[in-house]
């Protein structure tokens, strides 16, 4: 029998996998319209939700406290999946993944506005050196005019808001319920497309696609269980896998082969999120223990 620890590092690892392999047909789905992709991210993703909703809330699942935040947090979950799979349709893997790495960065800042918290010296250190790999990495689209090297920050800016409104929303709401609405709304923002041209796929295509949906869904479930069992300091570095696997994939599939500057970039990046992991980490056990005192 695995403990809990160990079981927190397999759904970890499972949902970086199913994560990574999210990524990978979303860049491959390129001939595809994107509001079609975002239909079967939704639709499918819904799946999972369903199996997890207490028999108690079936009929009054959708009852909820606040109806504003779910909205506020579903817009800007929705501009950053468009963001992040405009990215991953346009511009390296590897690069899309080592900008993505950068949403703590954005958290801290967006934690003084809206929870009021403080942030000390060592935080703002990290979210430095987080701005300046973030510049590193995307210095080649800056000097060339390259628009889409916007996407992967307008994705990181919008998930720093989502992991806010989720903490707030976490406090009254189940995390089933926050991750259905989402779901239920990019399903209907998907659909809203139809008219600007979808394309019939094949049975092959419409297998991978719906994997989208399948594998986002298994995700997040296993994130969520990942946290569940294990302390967050332990599996969380797990998830700079992501760069492993994209360098891979990108080399694999599409001869990408990152640049001394994505992986300086990165290196920067992650090391930035990781001083601002472990210092709020060190915080919390700092205020729990003044709390015991």
């Amino acid at each position: 029998m695995l403990s809990k620890n160990q079981l927190g590092f397999l759904y970890m690892f499972l949902s970086v996998c199913a994560f990574s392999v999210m990524d990978l047909i979303v860049k491959w789905s390129d001939n595809y319209p994107l509001g079609q992709v975002i239909f079967f991210r939704g639709f499918f993703g819904i799946v999972f939700y369903y199996f997890i909703i207490p028999k108690q809330r079936i009929k009054d699942f959708y009852i909820t406290k606040r109806p504003l935040l779910h909205l506020s947090r579903c817009f800007f979950g929705l501009l950053a999946l468009l963001s992040i799979f405009t990215a991953l349709r346009n511009l390296p893997l590897a690069t899309v993944v080592s900008i993505s790495f950068a949403a703590p960065i954005f958290t801290t800042i967006f934690s003084i506005f809206f929870l009021k918290e403080k942030v000390g010296y060592f935080r703002w250190l990290a979210v430095l050196i987080g701005f300046i790999g973030i510049l590193i990495i995307s210095e080649p689209g800056l000097s060339s005019l390259n628009i889409y090297y916007i996407f992967p920050v307008i994705f990181v800016l919008g998930m720093s808001y989502v992991a806010i409104s989720i903490r707030q929303l976490s406090s009254t709401e189940p995390v089933w319920l926050i991750s259905l609405f989402f779901s239920a709304t990019i399903t209907i923002a998907g659909l809203v497309t139809i008219p600007f041209g979808w394309l019939l796929p094949d049975f092959k295509d419409l297998v991978l696609l719906s994997m989208i949906g399948l594998f986002g869904g298994m995700a997040n479930l296993w994130l969520s269980q990942s946290y569940k069992f294990s302390e967050v300091s332990l599996v969380t570095p797990l998830k700079y896998l992501a760069l492993v696997f994209a360098i891979i994939f990108g080399f694999l599939i599409w001869d990408e082969i990152p640049s001394n500057k994505t992986l300086i970039g990165a290196i920067l990046v992650i090391a930035s999120s990781v001083i601002i992991f472990r210092r709020e980490i060190t915080l919390k056990k700092q205020l729990s223990s003044a709390r015991h005192e």
